[in-house]
C-alpha cells in the first residue's frame, strides 16, 4: 500500500483554515529558528493537555481535591511520594523491558554492552527527578518542554550515537517507569501529572532537539521551515483524528497492551503518530531521509512486532496520516513534505513487509 495525492487537485488559489488564521505571514526574524519552533511545541500544550479528561474517574472529581492537590505543598508532596518510588518503579520498569525486549539484542545483533541496565535506569531516574522539581515548584507543561528539552536531547544523542537501536530500550524503560509510578498516585494527582508526563513522553520518543538544531540552518522564509511550522501545532490534533480512523478500520484489534479502544493503547498510539510526524518534520529540515532510516525504522522493526502492532496498521496509519495532512495544510507546505511522506510510507509498505504478514 503506497500513498500517493499526485492525480488529486486542489487549487493553490484557496487558502486553508490554518492560512486564513495566520494570514500566510513568514515568522519574525528577530525570533531564532530554534526558539520559535520550541515554542511551537509547547504553545500545544495549552490547549493538547490541559482540556479536561472526559473519563469518569477525573469528571468526578472534586474542586477540592484538585485545589488541594496543585496547591505548592500538594505538589511537593506529589514529587516527593514519586521521589521515593522512583528507584523501586525504575527496577520493576527493567524487569519488564528485559522481558520484552532481551531476544531483540540477539535477533537485530545488538552489542550488549550499549545495553546497560543501571546506566540506562540512572539517566531514566535523572529526568523523572528534573522533572518531578519542576512539578513541585509549579512550572507548567508549556514551561516544562523548554525546561527539560535539552536533558532529554542529550540523553537520546547519547544512546543513539553508537547505535540507534539503543535508544528503544530507554524509550521502554522510560515508559514502564511512568507507568510504575502512575499505579502510586491518587486520582488528582494523575490529573495533574499526566500532563508533564506526555511532556516528557514526547522528548523522548521523538527527535525534537535534533529538529530544532535542523532548524537553526534554515533562513526565517525557509519553505521547509514553514511548513514544519505549519504542521508543529496541530499535530496532537492531527494525530488525535488519525487514531480515530485506524480505530473505526480495526475495531477488533487487540495490541500487547490491550485493544485500540483502551485508553493506554489510545495514549501511547497518539503519541506514535505525532512520533512519525516529527521524524517526517526532521527530514524535510535536514533534506535527507536518513533518520527514517537509521533510526525510526530500525526502531519500529525491535518494538512493533513485540508489541503486536502489526505493519498493516502501521499502513493504515500511514494513509491517515497523509490525508490528514493534505487536508489541513495549504498546497505548498503539503508539497514540502510528500516527497519525504512517500518514501516513508513506501519503507513501510506491504511490499517490505509481505511475508511477515
Amino acid at each position: 500500500m503506497t500513498y500517493s495525492i499526485a492525480s488529486t487537485e486542489r487549487s493553490v488559489s484557496q487558502p486553508t483554515p490554518r492560512q486564513r488564521s495566520t494570514g500566510g505571514k513568514p515568522p519574525n526574524s528577530s525570533t531564532s529558528n530554534v526558539h520559535s519552533l520550541a515554542v511551537l511545541w509547547a504553545r500545544k500544550y495549552y490547549t493538547a493537555v490541559t482540556n479536561q479528561d472526559k473519563d469518569e474517574s477525573v469528571s468526578s472529581l472534586t474542586a477540592a481535591d484538585l485545589k488541594e492537590t496543585a496547591s505548592l505543598e500538594g505538589r511537593k508532596s506529589t514529587a516527593e511520594k514519586m521521589m521515593q518510588k522512583l528507584n523501586f518503579a525504575s527496577a520493576q520498569a527493567w524487569s519488564l523491558t528485559e522481558t520484552l525486549l532481551s531476544e531483540e539484542i540477539r535477533r537485530h545483533g545488538i552489542n550488549p554492552e550499549l545495553v546497560n541496565p543501571l546506566e540506562i535506569a540512572a539517566d531514566t531516574r535523572y529526568l523523572f527527578q528534573k522533572t518531578a522539581n519542576a512539578y513541585a515548584q509549579r512550572a507548567t507543561p508549556r514551561r516544562l518542554s523548554v525546561i527539560v528539552g535539552k536533558d532529554f536531547g542529550q540523553v537520546r544523542q547519547k544512546y543513539t550515537s553508537v547505535d540507534r537501536r539503543a535508544i528503544g530500550f530507554v524509550s521502554m524503560q522510560f515508559h514502564y517507569t511512568g507507568q510504575k509510578l502512575l499505579e502510586w498516585l491518587s486520582p488528582p494527582e494523575q490529573k495533574l501529572w499526566l500532563p508533564y508526563l506526555k511532556v516528557m513522553d514526547d522528548h523522548m520518543y521523538m527527535p525534537l532537539q535534533a529538529a530544532y538544531d535542523a532548524a537553526a540552518n534554515h533562513p526565517y522564509n525557509s519553505s521547509a521551515l514553514l511548513a514544519v511550522q505549519n504542521l508543529l501545532p496541530i499535530s496532537t490534533k492531527l494525530a488525535i483524528s488519525v487514531c480515530q480512523q485506524v480505530c473505526r478500520q480495526n475495531p477488533n484489534y487487540e495490541t500487547y497492551s490491550g485493544s485500540l479502544m483502551s485508553k493506554t493503547v489510545r495514549i501511547a498510539s497518539i503519541r506514535d503518530v505525532e512520533m512519525f510526524q516529527v521524524y517526517l518534520c526532521l527530514c524535510v529540515l535536514e533534506d535527507d531521509i536518513r533518520a527514517v532510516q537509521r533510526e525510526l525504522f530500525p526502531l519500529c522493526v525491535m518494538l512493533y512486532p513485540r508489541l503486536r502492532v502489526g505493519w498493516r496498521l502501521v499502513q493504515d496509519m500511514l494513509k491517515a496520516i497523509g490525508w490528514e495532512m493534505y487536508n489541513r495544510l495549504s498546497p505548498e507546505n503539503m508539497a514540502t513534505f510528500l516527497p519525504y511522506l512517500r518514501t516513508l510510507t513506501e519503507m513501510f509498505s506491504c511490499d517490505v513487509f509481505q511475508e511477515q504478514e
